[in-house]
Formats: C-alpha cells, sequence, structure tokens
C-alpha cells in the first residue's frame, strides 16, 4: 500500500482533506499530515475539521513517500509562500510520483513551477494563473495528465477525483 504525504494548514477545504483522505485510508494506504511543525491541530475552512499534523516539513523528504495530497481552499496559497512546501512538491513531480491536487492545491504545483505543459485544471479563480504557469487549463471535472497528476476544480467533483487517485495508487 502507498505512503502518502498530505500538506495542509490552516483554512483547508474541509471536504476536500476529508473525504479523500477516508477513502486512502479504507482502501489501507497510511496517510501522512504535513505541516510547518508535528503536534499541532490545523482548522478547516469551514470549522468542520480539526486534523492534526503527524510530521513537520524539515522532518521529511519525497523519497519517503509514494504519492503527495494537496487539499485545496485557502491552505495551498499559504504553503506556496514557504520554499520548503514548494521544494517538497516539486520533488514529487521531478521524481514523476503521483500528485493530487484538488481545488486551490495547484498554486502550490504553480510556484514549484511544475505545471508548464501538463493538462489540469483547478478552481475557477485559479485559472489564469494555471495558464501563465503554462498549464493546458481543462474545466472538467477530474483531469489526469500523464498517469502522474490528478486535478479536480470543486468538492463537487470529489467523487471523480478520489477515482481517479485511487486509480494512480
Amino acid at each position: 500500500m502507498s505512503k502518502i504525504a498530505t500538506v495542509i494548514t490552516n483554512m483547508f477545504e474541509d471536504s476536500e482533506y476529508t473525504e479523500p483522505a477516508k477513502a486512502f485510508r479504507e482502501a489501507g494506504h497510511t496517510v501522512v499530515t504535513i505541516e510547518k511543525e508535528a503536534g499541532k491541530i490545523v482548522k478547516g475552512k469551514q470549522e468542520q475539521s480539526n486534523v492534526p499534523i503527524d510530521k513537520g516539513i524539515d522532518d521529511v523528504s519525497a523519497d519517503e513517500f509514494d504519492a503527495l495530497f494537496i487539499p485545496g481552499g485557502f491552505s495551498p496559497d499559504q504553503l506556496r509562500a514557504d520554499d520548503r512546501f514548494v521544494q517538497f512538491a516539486k520533488a514529487f513531480m521531478e521524481a514523476k510520483k503521483p500528485v493530487f491536487a484538488i481545488c486551490h492545491g495547484p498554486q502550490l504545483l504553480i510556484t514549484a513551477k511544475a505545471l508548464e505543459g501538463r493538462k489540469a485544471t483547478g478552481y475557477k479563480s485559479i485559472k489564469v494563473d494555471m495558464e501563465y504557469a503554462g498549464a493546458d487549463y481543462q474545466d472538467e471535472k477530474v483531469v489526469v495528465c500523464a498517469n502522474q497528476l490528478v486535478t479536480s476544480r470543486t468538492p463537487d467533483d470529489l467523487p471523480a477525483f478520489i477515482e481517479e487517485s485511487m486509480k494512480l495508487l
């Protein structure tokens, strides 16, 4: 089974973390939450979810994981301001490991300069940012690129996002 790095901080979109994480765990995969420091609790923007952080970013390496999961909400925008998270995400893309990013999740990949020439989708407000980053933006519920990158737009797309992510695992 796969070990999935999940980069997350406060103001993540609740269902965009909880539903995929639950599906991954039920399928036998390990979901490891990563933020600036281990042991803290991050809160969802809908105030429905509190997520304990397993590892601090300084204590992990992309080499330890099989895949990367980036939930949406305001979390990815905050994380991309920290070069450690940018380099972590970039390492997964460069190693061609599966990366799952929903809603605003691709913002971290934009900052990592990892979307050029890739088919991808995301929340409509980041469409232009994705295009400037060189992505071929597709307005579809789920886009799978190069059998590595799975992206979706909104919580409404979660069933397709989870299904395609599970296929790559």
